[in-house]
């Protein structure tokens, strides 16, 4: 996002190179008759047990479909996972899954601090301990006007909020990313040349955090979740831009002053801490009226909250949305 590009060939118009790499898919994309690969999640219990795959990883079990889910098809596999924003493996889209295959994910361990009544390094066991996992199709946008629909695989972030027992002073939950430049090859990279202040750091308002919509993903299809995409732990709250959904997360804090998010810090101008999909606020680089969906050719319409107004609106009743990007 920091790699700046030519004024007059916005983002949003730059095609998708895995279309324009292989003509066929572009020219089903362009007809609009990509085929969705989307199959019911099977399952028996929780992240602990699951059991070799024998298409890509590990499936998880236990999994039950929830009733938020979009109707929409979600992206393939390939898509999701080869297609991503995690700049600590590099800013180009097909760097994570180049790069992040080596991330060693367990043991993993996600320590709770701050405005809270239960602090503790919780290994990711503890994490899971008790949740029920849900399948979460949900919308997903990034800021740069393209989207995808991805089956989660997650459980409630209110859930384990409400295991930790924030005190009253706790207004806002910020999450902090893991940092290890011996795995991260993208965290060498400098401000100057596109590169962020690592770790990465994100936060949400804590009835945001609470909204039955924002989750803890574990999983994608039915399975764990790639390096690439996030692995083991990462945050989806679907109203919101991409950037807002940490990946990796190994810190969870409450605290009572609003927590100053990466991008907010790296470029304050262009990113607001709200993160709200907005058409009707431009980004100072592109439109964002309208997106392209990944495996298509066509845009379509950028929905307020990513669709999800219905939901989330209430939350934002009053506040000046263009002022509070």
């Amino acid at each position: 996002m920091l790699i700046k590009r030519p004024a007059d060939i916005p983002s949003s118009e730059i095609t998708d190179k895995r279309l324009y790499l292989n003509r066929r898919e572009f020219v089903r994309a362009a007809a609009g008759t990509v085929a969705a690969a989307a199959t019911a999640v099977l399952g028996t219990e929780a992240v602990l047990q699951a059991s070799q795959a024998a298409a890509h990883k590990r499936k998880l079990s236990g999994v039950k479909s929830s009733p938020l889910s979009a109707s929409e098809k979600p992206n393939t596999w390939e898509q999701i996972t080869t297609y991503n924003n995690y700049y600590e493996f590099g800013t180009d889209k097909d760097s994570p899954s180049e790069l992040a295959t080596n991330l060693k994910t367990e043991p993993w361990t996600v320590t709770v601090d701050g405005e809270c009544n239960k602090k503790a390094a919780y290994h990711l066991e503890d994490v899971l301990k008790g949740e029920t996992l849900e399948d979460r199709i949900y919308r997903h946008r990034c800021v740069e006007a393209w989207s995808m629909v991805i089956p989660w695989v997650g459980f409630p972030l209110a859930n384990f909020i409400k295991r930790c027992e924030p005190t009253s002073k706790a207004k806002f939950v910020e999450f902090t990313t893991l940092y290890d430049p011996m795995q991260m090859p993208g965290t060498h990279l400098p401000p100057a040349f596109g590169g962020l202040r690592w770790p990465y750091v994100e936060g949400l308002r804590m009835d945001e955090a609470m909204h039955p919509l924002t989750i803890l993903a574990v999983g994608l299809y039915g399975e764990i979740l790639p390096n690439q995409d996030g692995a083991p732990i990462r945050l989806h709250v679907p109203w919101k831009y991409g950037f807002k959904s940490i990946k990796s997360i190994v810190k969870i804090r409450f605290v009572e002053k609003q927590p100053l998010n990466t991008w907010q810090d790296q470029q304050a101008r262009e990113y607001g801490f709200y993160a709200n999909v907005n058409p009707n606020v431009d980004h100072p680089r592109w439109s964002q009226a309208t997106e392209r969906r990944i495996g298509e050719f066509f845009k379509r319409k950028t929905l307020m909250f990513n669709g999800y107004g219905d939901q989330v609106a209430s939350l934002y009743a009053g506040m000046d949305l263009k002022a509070n990007y």
